[in-house]
């Protein structure tokens, strides 16, 4: 394993039974993720990315595949043993900052609570003290302490969530969203907090997202997800410079220019979306793609590097890379 790398998922897999056969919600994504450093996970909803983020969580149970946690593999590791050794280390910011929030309890209690549970033996005055610092750090004001969920804001009940996160002292943090259910001014505070909380504790952050103007503003790379598959994966300055795949600019022609005398040229997808329940063997994009062939129809690409550090799931990316 790179020493620089904090995470590294090999061919991982996970799929769902269903009556129909078994859907391929994650199907063979590998990536790193350097220590420090945050990668953005896009795609348009159901192509697989929160189910990703569970997956490295260990909050689903992978079909097949690796991840590899400083080099040791916690995918097929005991329930038992990843919670004792592994779960403080990896945490996850959810999307639904209420819904994620125990209703019943006050801002202060809802802090407490993994303090709690992940060091059975700290004193009370110890556990409130440490609860009481992680409010100061995500800018919650002491008065809240009595506060409850319902009380409060969406940027308030966001920096509940991440003060639970970063209460046992994580290295890598899963945000699966965080900023899609606040408004505009909000997902700004909440977003410099991350990058400033990164900046002070070298945090690594998968960011999850489907506004590809937030991933551009916090990530250092960008993969792109596609039905279960990762299709395309480069630095963010590249792939807003020089997509290749044909979904991957369709996403980036789709984000809106505040200028109503500016005209920019849409790809417009057309077709029906492939079912992700018993794939066959092709590009899963080919039925929307408009250069698809026979052999997209036939052949199911490989993610392969087009440019230095630019890995691309097409079978004619030459073709498309300028």
């Amino acid at each position: 394993m790179d020493n620089k790398n904090l995470l590294e998922v090999k061919n991982l897999k996970k799929y769902f039974s269903t009556p129909g056969g078994m859907l391929h919600a994650v199907d063979n994504v590998t990536f790193n993720v350097e220590k420090g450093k945050t990668i953005g996970i896009v795609g348009e909803s159901g192509c697989g990315k929160s189910t990703l983020g569970k997956t490295l969580m260990r909050l689903h149970t992978p079909t097949s595949g690796e991840i590899l946690y400083k080099g040791t593999d916690i995918a097929g590791m005991p329930v038992k043993e990843f919670k004792m050794d592994y779960r403080s280390h990896i945490q996850m910011i959810f999307q639904d900052p209420y819904a994620s929030l125990d209703p019943r309890m006050n801002v202060l209690q809802l802090i407490e609570e993994p303090i709690r549970v992940n060091n059975k033996n700290l004193a009370r005055q110890e556990v409130t003290k440490r609860a009481q610092e992680m409010m100061e750090l995500v800018g919650l004001a002491r008065r809240l302490e009595s506060s409850y969920p319902h009380e409060l804001d969406g940027g308030r009940r966001q920096r509940i969530g991440i003060a639970r996160a970063l209460s046992l002292n994580p290295e890598f943090i899963v945000c699966d969203e965080p900023v899609s259910a606040l408004d505009v001014s909000i997902q700004a505070q909440i977003l410099n907090l991350l990058q400033d909380l990164q900046a002070e504790r070298g945090l690594t952050y998968m960011f999850i997202t489907h506004d590809m103007s937030v991933v551009k503003h916090i990530s250092d790379d960008i993969a792109v997800m596609y039905l279960g598959q990762m299709i395309e994966k480069c630095s963010a300055n590249e792939i807003f410079r020089d997509t290749i795949h044909p979904y991957s600019q369709a996403l980036l022609s789709a984000i809106p220019i505040p200028n109503v005398h500016m005209k920019k040229d849409r790809m417009v997808l057309k077709g029906e979306l492939t079912s992700p329940i018993n794939p066959k063997a092709c590009c899963r994009f080919a039925a929307r793609c408009p250069y698809a062939s026979d052999k997209c129809r036939a052949e199911e690409p490989v993610l392969r590097e087009v440019r230095p550090k630019h890995l691309v799931a097409c079978h004619f990316a030459e073709k498309f890379a300028k």
